[in-house]
């Protein structure tokens, strides 16, 4: 069975056809009977979707994880794009087997292996502290949490929501805290990236991962920063790391959700804290607009209304680039410049 249209290139009003991975199936009660409300994802994005009676009835189960065939037609309901299915069924196990499983994950445009490289060739880097380095030796040198933490996703829908978004989000986050690091000098640098290298160790095991993303029974019930601490203790134990840095360390695994209405366990309370909730929320907000952004057809300027940052998002004109020309004959001068300085 083909794929037919990808999420991503369903516009309003339009008819559409496709085959789909159901992420959520829900059933609810209108004036005019039961309904199904599903999203329906493909590797491209997810869309809201209704299946109406008398349609509805013809489907007693639906399963979060199973892939769906549904043609219908796509409208705007408060600003989102919302799919009515016409015809649906579910596809048979063979037929399920039979799909190529990347038009349905969506995965990090970015290599894996290399972004796991850079990130640890930059932690070899910037650890001097031997309690420091064992520590991340002891976590990256476990086969089965490497591997996880290389392809789990960082969230169920907001921002790196696909396999490998755990990594790219961690790698983002230590890299604007090397920059915050270089910055203010009286930052204690090592804690402050140990804290953007564990900060999301959790995600590993509160979310399941696969076609289906979604928290797991102990994601909802601890979530990711109790899990974090959790999963670092035993390897805090043999790193020899000093109480002191041990206590500040989960200070900042804790706190960097930056308030308790968002989740923290408790408000950042020291300067490192700060700086990683920080930055763990501008990684986090730049990676929305990225995906909100790419979204958007030729032509257009602004985004659907977005719930998570309260707001629609305007892609502004961009500066243009400069002449290649001129870049060389700055430089030159500039070479030429600092040859006579050296010379003074």
């Amino acid at each position: 069975m083909q794929k037919g249209i990808f999420v991503k290139d369903m516009a309003a009003p339009q008819e559409a056809e496709g085959v789909f991975v159901i992420t959520l199936a829900v059933q609810g009660s209108s004036r005019n009977g039961p309904y199904w409300r599903l999203v329906l994802a493909d590797a491209s994005g997810s869309v809201e979707t209704k299946i109406w009676s008398p349609l509805s009835a013809s489907f007693p189960a639906l399963h979060a994880g199973s892939f769906f065939y549904a043609r219908g037609r796509v409208s705007t309901f408060r600003e989102q794009l919302q799919f009515t299915v016409e015809e649906g069924r579910q596809l048979s196990p063979d037929e399920s087997a039979a799909l190529p499983l990347a038009d349905f994950m969506p995965a990090s445009p970015y290599p894996l292996d290399a972004m796991l490289d850079e990130l640890l060739a930059l932690a070899r880097e910037e650890f001097r502290h031997k309690p420091w380095r064992k520590l991340v030796d002891g976590v990256f040198k476990d086969g089965e949490l490497r591997e996880a933490f290389r392809t789990s996703p960082a969230a169920k829908g907001v921002h790196h929501a696909y396999a490998g978004g755990l990594l790219e989000h961690t790698l983002g986050v230590f890299k604007l805290c090397r920059r915050l690091a270089d910055q203010y000098p009286e930052l204690d640098r090592q804690t402050l990236l140990a804290g953007a290298l564990f900060h999301d160790l959790g995600k590993i095991r509160e979310f399941s991962g696969g076609i289906a993303n979604d928290y797991t029974d102990e994601g909802r019930l601890l979530g990711h920063l109790e899990m974090g601490v959790e999963m670092l203790a035993p390897h805090l134990e043999k790193s020899g790391l000093e109480p002191g840095l041990q206590r500040h360390l989960k200070h900042l695994i804790l706190s960097h959700h930056g308030t308790l209405e968002f989740g923290a366990v408790r408000v950042p309370q020291t300067a490192e804290a700060l700086m990683l909730h920080y930055a763990d929320n501008i990684d986090a907000k730049m990676a929305q607009c990225r995906g909100l952004f790419a979204q958007l057809a030729e032509g257009e300027s602004w985004t659907p209304y977005q719930s998570t940052l309260g707001r629609a998002m305007y892609r502004c004109p961009r500066t243009p680039e400069e002449d290649k020309t001129e870049q060389r004959s700055r430089n030159a001068k500039k070479t030429s410049g600092e040859r006579m300085l050296s010379l003074l």
